[in-house]
């Protein structure tokens, strides 16, 4: 029998909003920012009727959090409506002076049935502090904390799937995986891809070609591709794909730090295959949400050897200490000259 998965805390609040019932307060957080930002567009849909949102949508700055101003804001009576909606952005609850935590819980503790009130964690990390314990209890009793986490691979793709067929476009499952790994797995990023990728399309079915055309491809994925030449002996690939990543001004150190990663997980790969390991290890291991990556590596590591992967990094680690510790280093040719280094000796 499969595992009923754990429903998440998106998923709970998304469930009693679908069913009509808005709580009182809640605090926002997580990564997912597009998840977030329709979490708080369905919320006004749902408590703010258009036109009177003056007197019924309130959004407060959260960085210089005044309680004598939320406290008006909360308290302030519907106009035309059941409830009103009042939204403060990045305020650390937790590193508010001793009297506004004070005053919080006490708004916590008799807050008006006629208010919603969100804190959204936007730029701020929600980090709840348990010194104190007061503040901890007021918002466990009476908030619901909502974590807007990346999506897994089967509802990404289905969300993928919805978008392209608004386009009149279908996509099937291992080109949405492709346009996952090319892309990045957040819903902000993705959204404008596919946006791009359906203009070019114009009415076809969309595949891994299309995604290569026009898609912008995020950082781990360039240097997953660089990498792979390198795995091929093909340098000059690789010379072009440092070349264009240095043409954006990608800095030498970080482009070497994502290098370093891929070199770190190809090495992990190919001992995957030494001991008959297989993809699930490797996703286990390196906390994929997908087996397409994993399945990339492992083609990709059984172009290599033990030996090559294990020079490769420690080749990388060495060319790390340098960029760290001596000064007036050409960062970019030591970078074009490990890259050399690789090709010859894979």
């Amino acid at each position: 029998m499969a595992e009923k998965k754990t429903e998440t805390s998106y998923q709970k609040w998304k469930a009693a909003l679908d069913a009509g019932e808005v709580g009182q307060i809640y605090v926002f957080h997580g990564e997912e920012s597009y998840l977030r930002e329709h979490a708080l567009s369905q919320l006004r849909g749902q408590l703010v009727p258009a036109g009177f949102e003056e007197f019924n949508y309130h959004c407060i700055n959260g960085k210089n959090l005044s309680l004598q101003e939320l406290t008006e804001a909360v308290e302030a009576m519907p106009m035309m409506a059941e409830r009103t909606l009042v939204v403060v952005t990045d305020c650390d609850l937790f590193k508010l002076s001793e009297e506004a935590r004070a005053a919080l819980i006490a708004l916590l503790e008799d807050f008006p049935a006629y208010c919603c009130l969100v804190f959204v964690y936007e730029l701020v990390e929600y980090k709840p502090n348990k010194v104190y314990k007061k503040l901890c209890d007021a918002l466990a009793r009476h908030a619901q904390v909502v974590k807007f986490d990346i999506q897994d691979k089967d509802n990404l793709i289905k969300w993928i799937r919805a978008h392209f067929r608004a386009h009149g476009q279908q996509i099937d499952a291992r080109a949405a995986e492709h346009l996952i790994f090319t892309c990045g797995s957040l819903m902000t990023g993705l959204l404008p891809e596919i946006e791009k990728i359906s203009a070019y399309a114009a009415h076809r079915d969309i595949t891994v070609e299309d995604i290569n055309a026009v898609a912008d491809p995020i950082l781990d994925a360039v240097v997953f591709d660089m990498t792979n030449a390198v795995t091929r002996g093909d340098y000059d690939r690789a010379s072009e794909i440092l070349g264009r990543l240095l043409k954006k001004q990608e800095e030498p150190f970080r482009i070497l730090s994502v290098l370093g990663k891929e070199l770190r997980k190809l090495y992990t790969a190919r001992l995957a295959l030494d001991g008959g390991k297989d993809r699930l290890w490797l996703m286990s291991l390196w906390n994929m949400r997908s087996d397409y990556p994993a399945r990339l590596l492992l083609d990709a590591a059984r172009k290599t050897t033990r030996e090559w992967c294990a020079e490769s990094l420690r080749l990388c680690q060495k060319l790390d200490k340098r960029m760290k510790s001596e000064k007036g280093i050409d960062d970019e040719g030591e970078l074009k000259l490990f890259l050399m280094q690789l090709a010859q000796r894979s």
